[in-house]
């Protein structure tokens, strides 16, 4: 049975998957930061998601079906996630990158696209990390059965994605994760902050991050310093961040009332990512197979 959202806020090892989360998408951003630093904002990533499950769903039989400006646009307007122009912008962008192109004839109305291989690639191992990362908390197989049947992508993202884009709860964060998640790169940053996080003690209200090099951050996102500082002094002010001991040279602590917001928020999209995946397992009739269950879940 899939995790609920409040399952996984409950589960003492929920901080361990999203920090392993976290790790993980430090390597795709590793691996091509391009298109990392174009998807860390959270109205990015909405799109794409929106982009994707479109492609996804694309059937030859059904007329106008798959991923048009039309039908991207009608489905991000429809939740308030992004303006008519800003969707037309990002699939241009998209386009120039080379993150994707018109697929057959570029003279038929309404013109329709598809993903890259590289953003494929980049998509199928962002579902294979979080359902690793699920797999952190109860030993399951979520991931390598993804490997094993690369057929299920197409059945989990876009089911997941409608989730969590239906889902107000997950497009409009807390005020204090959506500081980060609406600003540009914020996504990096975020991931960073939670990478860094150690196995926090259940009684202590700070929690260590370590001392944060702004310059090198910046460098490595390919962000402002002054943008990334202000970011910074802003969670500070908020309550999200703060000094550790005395002087700024000791590090930072993160607080423990603003990862509980953050684990909340990442729960209601783990729950959606964990849905998806047990119902497209039922639809191929794998989830009766013994090595798709996990060791028993603490719940």
């Amino acid at each position: 049975m899939a995790y609920s959202a409040a399952d996984l806020q409950e589960h003492p090892r929920f901080v361990l998957a999203v920090r392993f989360l976290a790790e993980k998408l430090r390597g795709v951003h590793d691996g091509n930061p391009r298109l990392a630093r174009f998807l860390a904002s959270q109205q990015r990533w909405l799109l794409s998601q929106a982009a994707f499950a479109l492609h996804n769903e694309y059937d030859p039989d059904v007329p106008r079906s798959g991923l048009t400006i039309g039908r991207l646009r009608d489905m991000a307007t429809g939740v308030n996630a992004a303006s008519r122009n800003t969707v037309l912008n990002f699939l241009n962008q998209l386009e120039a990158y080379r993150f994707m192109r018109i697929a057959g004839d570029p003279t038929k109305r309404p013109r329709r696209f598809e993903p890259t291989e590289v953003s494929v690639e980049a998509m199928f191992n962002w579902l294979l990390a979080n359902l690793a990362a699920l797999d952190q908390m109860d030993g399951g197989a979520r991931a390598a059965t993804l490997m094993d049947h690369p057929e299920l992508f197409r059945l989990i993202q876009p089911r997941a994605a409608r989730q969590t884009i239906e889902d107000s709860r997950w497009r409009e964060p807390p005020a204090r994760v959506a500081m980060f998640l609406w600003t540009e790169s914020g996504g990096l940053v975020m991931d960073e902050l939670m990478r860094r996080l150690g196995t926090p003690a259940a009684d202590t209200e700070r929690i260590d991050i370590g001392r944060i090099d702004a310059r090198a951050m910046a460098e490595t996102f390919r962000m402002s310093r002054t943008h990334l500082q202000r970011l910074i002094t802003r969670a500070i002010a908020e309550g999200c961040l703060e000094w550790k001991g005395e002087g700024r040279k000791e590090g930072l602590c993160l607080s423990r009332d603003f990862l509980r917001e953050y684990l909340g928020w990442q729960a209601i999209k783990f729950a959606a990512v964990d849905e998806a995946f047990e119902a497209a397992c039922l639809k191929l009739n794998l989830c009766g197979r013994e090595e798709l269950r996990p060791a028993a879940k603490e719940r």
